[in-house]
């Protein structure tokens, strides 16, 4: 992997955002920093999804005539497995040059915990475990999901174990206390 793409996503775990925008940042501003190239979903009036490719940007709201509110993003680490140039966008790619297929965790780890980030391993909801390993990163509430171990139909062929499969922001802190509890319970 290339040195720029690791910082990419120690950029991102470190801080929450992508290329400075974050999961509260209107659609708008989103595009303003990401380019007009996306995919657009709808659920009724008051859910959007804009598709950047490896990024994905989500938006809620109470009613139809209200502004969309962020609720998160996720990037869809595993899409570069495919090999496909056009998933990271001009913008992305203008900043940190080339991506590579796979992210190994181990690597993404090591470099975070060099700058003084930890992640902490937080219990994997009952369907995704043990397939996919999840670990926090309190400062941001970033969460890094990672394969765990391959299960037919359950993991992408793709992927080995110890590969990042996304990073999504944020997680709040009750919800690490919530899926803490739900295991201990």
């Amino acid at each position: 992997m290339t040195p720029h793409s690791l910082a990419f996503y120690v950029d991102v775990v470190t801080t929450g955002t992508m290329l400075g925008v974050g999961p509260a940042d209107s659609p708008d501003r989103v595009t303003e920093v990401l380019g007009p190239d996306f995919a657009e979903n709808t659920f009724g009036s008051r859910s959007m999804c804009r598709d950047y490719g490896l990024a994905e940007f989500h938006w809620d709201r109470a009613f139809a005539d209200r502004p969309w509110s962020g609720s998160h993003f996720t990037l869809q680490v595993h899409r570069l497995a495919y090999r496909d140039r056009t998933l990271v966008n001009d913008e992305l790619r203008a900043r940190y040059g080339r991506f590579t297929p796979r992210l190994r965790f181990e690597k993404l780890q090591g470099l975070l915990t060099r700058r003084g980030v930890p992640l902490l391993e937080v219990p994997e909801s009952p369907g995704n475990a043990p397939y996919f390993r999840t670990f926090w990163q309190r400062g941001s509430h970033a969460v890094v999901s990672v394969i765990g171990t391959y299960g037919e139909y359950s993991t992408p062929d793709n992927l080995r174990v110890g590969d990042v499969y996304s990073i999504r922001a944020p997680m709040a802190a009750a919800e690490v206390e919530w899926r803490r509890k739900r295991v201990a319970g």
